[in-house]
Formats: C-alpha cells, sequence, structure tokens
C-alpha cells in the first residue's frame, strides 16, 4: 500500500510516500519551520507526490498527524489530508506527536520507558510515557513541568520530544538520570506513515487531539497507570 504522510503540528512542515510492499519510503521532504504551514505544505506534497512517481488516485490511505501542536498548524495538515482524501477517495487517519515521538524507540523493544514530551508553553508539556514495549504508564496530557518528572518513578527513561531538554535539565537529582535526551523539532516523518499504516480509520480518526483549549486550564496532576488515547 502507498501511503501519504502529513505532518504540520510542530516546528516542520514534511510529507512522504511510504510504500508498505517494499517497507520504505519512495519520496520525502522536511522544511524547518514555525509559522508558514499553510503557503508551503501544499507545494511540498506536489513535490513528493512528483518525486515518487505515483498519483494521488494510487494512493491507499493517507495518514497525518492530529496533535498535539501548534493550533494553527494542525488545521494546516488536516485540511490538506482531508482535502485530498475526499477528492482521490481513499481514507485518511490521524496519529498523535506524542506517539509518532515514542514509535522508533517502542520499535526497537528495549527496556528504559519513554517519555514523549512536547512544550505547552507556560512551564508545561504535553507527556506521553510508555514501557520499552508500548504499553501504557502516563497517557497523554498537559502537565506542568514539575509534575511530568514525576516519571522518574518508572526508571531511567528515553526522553524524546522538542521539550526533552527541558525536562532533562529539571530532572530531579535523586533519581537516576535518563538513559538519553532526544531533542526532536517534530516527528520522524517516516514513522508518521508507518504508524499510519498500523491504525484503523475507525479508531483512528483524523482529528484535532488538542488536549486542551486554548484557554482551558491544565491537568493538576500526573496519574499512573492508564490506558493511552488511540493514536
Amino acid at each position: 500500500m502507498l501511503i501519504l504522510a502529513i505532518d504540520t503540528a510542530l516546528d516542520a512542515c514534511a510529507a512522504a510516500v511510504l510504500d508498505t510492499e517494499a517497507g520504505k519510503l519512495i519520496a520525502q521532504e522536511s522544511q524547518a519551520m514555525k509559522r508558514g504551514h499553510a503557503e508551503a505544505l501544499m507545494p511540498l506534497i506536489g513535490r513528493v507526490i512528483a518525486a515518487s512517481g505515483t498519483a494521488f488516485t494510487s494512493l491507499g490511505r493517507i495518514v497525518v498527524t492530529t496533535g498535539p501542536g501548534s493550533f494553527t498548524g494542525l488545521r494546516v495538515g488536516l485540511s490538506a489530508a482531508r482535502g485530498i482524501a475526499l477528492a482521490a477517495n481513499i481514507p485518511v487517519v490521524g496519529v498523535t506527536t506524542l506517539a509518532a515521538y515514542a514509535a522508533p524507540i517502542v520499535s526497537q523493544n528495549l527496556e528504559p520507558p519513554v517519555v514523549s514530551a512536547i512544550d505547552a508553553r507556560h512551564d508545561h508539556v504535553y507527556l506521553q510515557v510508555v514501557s520499552g514495549n508500548g504499553s501504557a504508564l502516563v497517557r497523554p496530557r498537559v502537565t506542568p513541568i514539575t509534575e511530568a518528572l514525576n516519571a522518574w518513578r518508572f526508571g531511567a527513561p528515553h526522553i524524546v520530544g522538542n521539550a526533552a531538554p527541558l525536562l532533562a535539565e529539571r530532572w530531579p537529582s535523586h533519581a537516576v538520570p535518563p538513559v538519553k535526551v532526544d531533542p526532536q523539532a517534530a516527528p520522524d516523518i517516516a514513522w508518521v506513515g508507518w504508524l499510519g499504516a498500523a491504525v484503523s480509520p475507525n479508531t483512528a480518526p483524523a482529528r484535532p487531539f488538542y488536549l486542551r483549549a486554548p484557554d482551558a486550564k491544565p491537568a493538576k496532576e500526573l496519574a499512573g497507570a492508564a490506558p493511552p488515547a488511540s493514536p
């Protein structure tokens, strides 16, 4: 199956065509940017489709990141994905940025837990914690950094995401330090594609995964074991 993957949720505008039968990307492009996704995305997608040597009608599915992330960026990607899917009469699915950050680490099936962290501003982060095999330890939420640091209790983690340095800088001195700190401005578009291949349109809709509205108050506590939200 050929899958068009799109990501505009954070500080990149990216698209790729994944060939699941060949097990690889056949075309991709990513541009680092904090603003301007709306102007950049459709020309970028056009170049990726041209480079892949295929056509929109040959795609089997479209996958797009649903957040958490920039409210404006998310709407750009989701609108493009839905529009292309409608025009080409193919399904569209959504995956979260937190899951996309964790996916390449979980794929290695290592022991350390994986902390996905995205800067939510005002000393808060969007957070998800999974075990090395991908099972949920802390479901996706927005939480103060001081409470996110309670993730130390799951063991020395691999921290990934654009807020990884924020957590690492304030990691409790009494806790075992992280095994790795992996600051990424945006998820790997290849793994957005692979997650999109694994989910169902019935359980992974392409709709915003904000975790909070712009004027909502963040969660007060970092809870323990809980099932993850659908990617």
